[in-house]
């Protein structure tokens, strides 16, 4: 029987007005505990995530243990801990949304033995606020209560051990309940976990900090900035118009003097601005940290600033503008911070000259950030000597108005600086990055597949799955060394004449139900991270590289899109969704199919499915696949073109093949000219990522999960425009088929790389393909600009892509007999969009990560080459962009761009002498559209233009604080010639494989030397469940601008 309550609530208006809201409240006998020792299971409808009945006791943190030592609650070693609905209430209202989302991780995370109890719902639990009762004191009040009945709900057989940081509490408590022991947080960990270092070590740094605050804000400072508004001003201020909302975007670049805010929300609508807002100098800043969003007022125009024109330390690529460098943009002050972003950040301690030199408080230690973009953090700690040579973890936990810098504590430390692994741990937990092992919980779900005890189809799927496995002929296409194998395809005549082309997916959504663990875990990875050297898995490697994989010869689960085509024009006729059952009679790979394409039949020696044949059987299976292979070029080409007649674009892409080696570590990447296999299957699969976009908008209009691809704002094409014009091209950017046709002839027969740098330029300038929620913005915004489609998902990788899962559920759900039912297990529009959002940024992770892996393993292989006397040091590059101080280059053959001055430190420039080979003079530089003249005070002069081949010398800028760096320098203003010309092509990406391969051998060495076993570390693989070297081909495969990688973040720009 329910008992309704009224709960009064106060809320604050936007003029500050309260309003005092009476809402109904019902109480309920039972809600569920999740205990193991709960006496009446079914009464309280335990489900899901149960607390373990092996401790010797259970925990629950007061409210202001959960504010503030949240991070110790989820050390794995506690266990048994229960957060009262009061304390996370608490949690959400007075820290934000980003700690209450961390405390709703670490309730879904099967790992951690934790769980809520919603003791505000349950009658005997629940304690009104009395007259005059702080509500301080009635939370710490209701989380005792429910902690008495609790307790004997359990029937007396768990003690129960409340931590508060009350002293009150723990008077008037402490003794009051036998069985239920009410005791300070310290005294909590002294007396139940003394050896947990860790544990005791991070308690000590919180409350240092906390400590530091308080004294802070007591003492009468100076200000350095200027307080923040209330939030209700912010919000009434935004609303009105007076102030912008948008996100802080720090320019890596000049991170001391240029932000920027990107509108967000209502503030683009309302807002007659047009570009991002410039934030000068920190003062502007006012407090706020990289990715906050922010309240910004405009100043007057007559105060507004540019951006720089100059190449800075460690500068790189612009993002182009339409504006010119000196031209004033709109230009604000932050006036208050409407959310924080602040996460884990990687950071590097001074040496001990430079602590001695901080000041007369050593233990006040300013450590500087490993990402540019964030400020110098103040912590207190007694073991800044003892940890100058490692990275270490810092959270901040404020910042003060009267403090130049925010104040935080030390969480962690990662490992030596310089060292591999350190450096890897550091990419990752700077993009927050989780690579914890599956828990037992989530392993237990996986399906068995053992040689005692192998995996079959079950006779129920048999019944209800179409079975393809006598009358169709799958096959896959992949990269030498693929082993998960998202995607085959089928072509066969059907009796009518007409043509059925086929397309069939791992059906992943079988082996991972809705909201189970593993489900919940592929939810918040999202997706796999593919680095320099290893990857880290989406699903445990029982359904990526085994279950879940379409290997040749064997029975697998798929999803399928099949298609009957006219057999004359290919058009489709009809499609049809469903699950099936394959065996995939061939595991091809690119270079196979292409060659039985071109009729070169001698490669079957190199299938292995041929091998056993006798020679009659052997010719007809050769003839049946030789056939599928060329009707399905047939058809790709087909639908490629009807794409290109809509302005489908082609953007800068290197084709490269990786070799791996018998223990499956790469050996070597070799470029090879584009095969039409790749466009055959890509088409294929593109196709049906269109169809069934179409099919599941079609059902759940509200609640489908596409993918939209915005068209580019024209402004950023106005440095393609002018560096094409430098050559005598014209690009036309008023839509994606003008585009992709003046690129097709923007091509200079003598030098084949201006048409790949124009590409790279149209890329720079294109927005970022995102997932989004159907019910969320109009039709008419669908569209994916780059292919030209008007709807797109992404369906063929479930593998690796949490967003495919999705869409396997939402197409069985639109094809489902029962759709009432499937439909329960669909996100409505709202959390959707909310996952959308998690995905996108996941994936922006991914990037980011395995873009810096790559520049960690350029840096390692040529940090130790001598650039004076190793050839490989020297090489060919490309002008492509001008600077006021210098120009950007891209060096094709290692696939790098990065920043050389004209003009050093001095003030001296760059001068060429007869020979051609530069040196510093005392001089000056000017700077046209298209090129940059450096003259000396004698009046010799060199002039640099656009697309000018010049020689660059490759070194390192070693970094203790931040990311080592490639460094570029102009030794001549002559094009580079190969001392071996049989390099030729072949040579063009070559050594970017001897960087990985020879990086990890150095670094093996190392270890070896110091007496550490290599086993180890594969050790440490299996228990991460993660696989390590064997998968770089999907990274170089699906990021397609590789080549043109980029030797630094494009920050703020």
């Amino acid at each position: 029987m329910l008992q309704k309550r009224e709960k009064v609530l106060l809320l604050r208006t936007f003029h500050g007005r309260t309003l005092r809201i009476v809402r109904e409240h019902y109480l309920r006998p039972n809600v569920p505990c999740n205990s193991l020792l709960c006496p009446q299971p079914d009464a309280c409808s335990n489900d899901g995530k149960l607390l373990s009945g092996d401790v010797t006791h259970y925990v629950i943190p007061d409210w202001k243990v959960v504010q503030d030592y949240l991070e110790i609650l989820e050390f794995p070693e506690l266990k048994g801990i229960i957060f009262m609905q009061t304390a996370c209430q608490a949690v959400q209202h007075q820290r934000g949304r980003r700690q209450y989302n961390k405390l709703r991780n670490l309730l879904k995370d099967a790992r951690h033995d934790c769980i809520l109890f919603a003791n505000e719902f349950q009658q005997s639990c629940y304690l009104p606020r009395e007259r005059g009762e702080s509500m301080d004191k009635w939370q710490t009040r209701s989380i005792y209560n429910a902690a008495v009945w609790y307790y004997h709900h359990c029937q007396d057989r768990m003690p129960i051990v409340m931590v508060t940081e009350d002293e009150e509490a723990i008077h008037l408590y402490g003794s009051e309940t036998e069985g239920v022991f009410v005791i300070s947080f310290k005294n909590y960990l002294d007396n139940f976990w003394p050896d947990l270092k860790a544990a005791h070590e991070l308690y000590d740094s919180i409350l240092q900090s906390r400590r530091e605050r308080e004294n802070e804000s007591q003492e009468s400072h100076g200000k350095e900035y200027p307080e923040h508004h209330p939030l209700e001003v912010l919000e009434a201020g935004i609303k009105s118009g007076r102030y912008v909302q948008g996100i802080l975007n720090v320019n890596k670049h000049r991170a001391q003097m240029e932000a920027f805010v990107r509108l967000q929300g209502a503030s683009t609508k309302d807002s007659d601005l047009a570009s991002d807002i410039l934030i000068h100098g920190m003062k502007a800043r006012n407090r706020s940290i990289h990715g906050d969003v922010v309240a910004v007022e405009l100043l007057p125009k007559n105060e507004w600033k540019g951006r720089t024109a100059a190449l800075c330390e460690n500068d790189s690529e612009d993002k182009a503008s339409g504006e010119s460098p000196s031209e004033p943009m709109p230009t604000g002050r932050v006036v208050g911070i409407l959310q924080k972003n602040w996460r884990d950040y990687v950071v590097t301690f001074p040496s001990k000259e430079e602590v001695q030199s901080q000041g007369k408080n050593a233990q006040k230690i300013l450590v500087t950030p490993w990402d540019y973009r964030i400020p110098k953090i103040r912590i207190s700690t007694q073991q800044a000597e003892a940890l100058q040579d490692f990275r270490v973890i810092v959270r901040i936990d404020s910042w003060e108005s009267t403090s130049l810098y925010p104040n935080g504590h030390f969480v962690r430390v990662l490992g030596k600086i310089g060292d591999l692994e350190g450096e890897i741990a550091t990419i990752l937990v700077e993009n927050s990055i989780s690579v914890i092992p599956f828990s037992e919980a989530q392993m237990c779900e996986m399906p068995v597949n053992t040689p005692e005890n192998p995996w079959k189809v079950s006779p129920e799927e048999e019944s209800e799955r179409k079975d393809l496995r006598k009358t169709h002929l799958v096959f896959s296409i992949d990269p030498k060394g693929c082993e998960d194998v998202d995607d085959t395809v089928s072509v066969r005549t059907l009796k009518n004449g007409n043509l059925e082309l086929g397309v069939h997916i791992a059906d992943v959504t079988h082996f991972v139900a809705p909201n189970s663990y593993i489900d919940i875990e592929a939810r918040t990875r999202a997706t796999t991270y593919y680095l320099a050297d290893r990857r880290y898995d989406m699903l445990p490697a029982v359904l990526s590289a085994d279950l879940c994989s379409l290997l040749g010869g064997v029975d697998r689960y798929a999803v399928s899109v099949m298609w009957e085509l006219d057999k004359a024009t290919y058009e489709i006729k009809k499609v049809w969704y469903g699950r099936t059952i394959i065996r995939s009679a061939y595991k091809l790979f690119y270079e196979a199919a292409q060659e039985l394409l071109d009729g070169n039949v001698s490669v079957t020696d190199d299938i292995p499915e041929f091998k056993d044949l006798d020679k009659k059987t052997r010719q007809a299976k050769l003839e049946e696949l030789v056939w599928a292979i060329g009707k399905l070029t047939d058809i790709a080409r087909h639908v490629r073109a009807k794409r290109d007649l809509c302005g489908a674009l082609e953007l800068e892409g290197v084709e490269v093949r990786v070799q791996l080696d018998e223990k499956k570590n790469i050996h070597d990447l070799i470029p090879k000219q584009p095969l039409e296999v790749h466009e055959t299957v890509a088409e294929c699969m593109i196709l049906a990522n269109h169809w069934v976009a179409k099919k599941i908008w079609e059902s759940f209009p509200h609640q489908a999960l596409l993918r939209q691809h915005p068209p580019p704002h024209q402004e950023f094409f106005s440095e393609l425009r002018e560096c094409a014009k430098a050559k005598g091209f014209s690009i036309d950017t008023r839509s994606n088929k003008t585009l992709a046709d003046s690129l097709d002839s923007a091509h200079d027969p003598s030098d084949p790389i201006v048409n790949r740098l124009l590409r790279s330029m149209a890329t720079q300038a294109m927005s970022n393909a995102l997932y989004f929620s159907t019910g969320s913005c109009a039709e008419e915004e669908f569209h994916h600009y780059g292919l030209a489609l008007d709807k797109y998902t992404h369906f063929t990788s479930p593998i690796r892509r949490y967003s495919d899962i999705i869409v396997h559920r939402l197409l069985m759900a639109a094809i489902s007999k029962d759709k009432v039912e499937m439909k329960g297990n669909l996100f409505s529009n709202k959390d959707l969009e909310e996952l959308c959002r998690h995905i996108n940024s996941r994936n922006r992770a991914a990037q980011h990560s395995q873009k810096q892996s790559t520049e960690l393993f350029q840096c390692m292989y040529f940090k130790d080459r001598d650039p004076e006397t190793e050839e490989r040091c020297i090489s060919d590059g490309v002008i492509y962009s001008i600077r006021t101080n210098g120009v950007l280059v891209f060096i094709p053959r290692y696939g790098i761009k990065g920043a050389a001055y004209l003009k050093n430190k001095d003030g001296l420039v760059i001068a060429c002498g007869q020979d051609s080979r530069s040196e510093w003079k005392p001089g000056s530089l000017q700077r046209f559209q298209n090129k940059i003249t450096s003259t000396t005070t004698g009046g010799d002069s060199v002039t640099f233009h656009l697309f000018d081949h010049v020689t660059v010398k490759i070194s390192v800028q070693a970094s203790r604080y931040h990311s080592d760096r490639i460094r570029l320098e102009l030794i001549s203003n002559k094009p580079y010639m190969v001392p071996n010309t049989e390099l030729s092509d072949q040579s063009s990406l070559l050594l970017k494989s001897e960087l990985v391969k020879e990086v990890t051998r150095s670094v093996e060495e190392a270890q070896l030397a110091q007496e550490i076993k290599v086993n180890t570390i594969q050790e440490e693989y299996q228990e991460y469940c993660q696989t390590k070297g064997e998968s770089l081909y999907m990274l170089l495969e699906e990021i397609k601008d590789l080549a043109l990688l980029d030797v630094s973040d494009n920050g703020g720009m």
